[in-house]
């Protein structure tokens, strides 16, 4: 069965239960209705004053699809194919926020708030927010506005000019935002590497070098990584201990030996 429904679902159900003899668990099915609504209809408890719509002039049903349904009680309707496909609108991007003529002396004060509370946002989610203009938030920033020295920072949630669920949304992304940014930073710090010591860079020239005009600069090197520790062999650890031991021994007889000149 299509997923297409009538275009008039009540019309065409008050058509169908007074020029047919359809089951209401057919028509509640073509129509999209539920059974006790189409029986309230029936019943003239529901859908009073509605002018019933002819599903076949309109080319929604045919006569051989009714009559087929009228027979076999199991029978589904089914919705006869458009004889013109209209194309679905194109989606639009969200516009700016339509903000009612008593709320509007009301978003300085929303911008302002945004600004001190989420300075994350870009101008553009603060537009969205609050449905303002660009010059309007950048003369709140710079303390330009007409009407600085009165605003007074108020949550845009409260004056009723954007939904909770707006505000939060347009947070994450600003954070998802930075978040991205600082991780790109990152990358970009390891790539460009380190420079070298001051030591290096600010050491006075060599005289062979001096004659021929060079001076130092600073150089980009790639950070090196720190040598891996060697573990010590065993006949390694006995000669340094031995030798130890040896220089031990040497300091004992020098000492002994001012005392008997002393």
């Amino acid at each position: 069965m299509s997923d297409r429904k009538p275009l008039m679902p009540k019309a065409t159900a008050v058509w169908l239960v007074e020029n047919t003899s359809l089951s209401f668990e057919q028509i509640a099915e073509f129509c999209g209705l539920h059974v006790l609504e189409v029986k309230g209809i029936a019943d003239g408890d529901v859908a009073q004053g509605i002018k019933g719509l002819d599903p076949v002039t309109s080319n929604q049903l045919t006569r051989d699809e009714i009559e087929a349904a009228e027979k076999d009680a199991s029978h589904s309707l089914k919705i006869a194919e458009p004889k013109v496909v209209i194309p679905e609108a194109a989606t639009t991007k969200r516009g700016p926020r339509y903000t009612p003529v008593s709320r509007r002396h009301d978003r300085p004060n929303a911008v302002l708030w945004l600004l001190r509370n989420h300075p994350e946002l870009k101008t553009s989610q603060i537009m969205r927010l609050v449905g303002t203009t660009k010059p309007t938030i950048a003369q709140i920033k710079d303390r330009t506005h007409w009407n600085s020295p009165n605003l007074v920072p108020q949550d845009p949630v409260t004056l009723g000019l954007c939904s909770q669920t707006d505000l939060d949304n347009e947070v994450k992304k600003a954070a998802r935002r930075l978040e991205r940014e600082r991780r790109e930073a990152h990358k970009e710090a390891i790539k460009a590497g380190t420079l070298l010591p001051t030591e290096e860079t600010t050491a006075p020239p060599a005289d062979d070098v001096a004659e021929e005009g060079f001076r130092p600069t600073a150089e980009i090197v790639q950070p090196k990584d720190a040598p891996e520790k060697r573990e010590e062999t065993p006949a390694e650890e006995e000669a340094r201990v031995f030798a130890k031991l040896k220089e031990l021994s040497s300091g004992s007889d020098d000492t002994s030996g001012k005392d008997e000149d002393a």
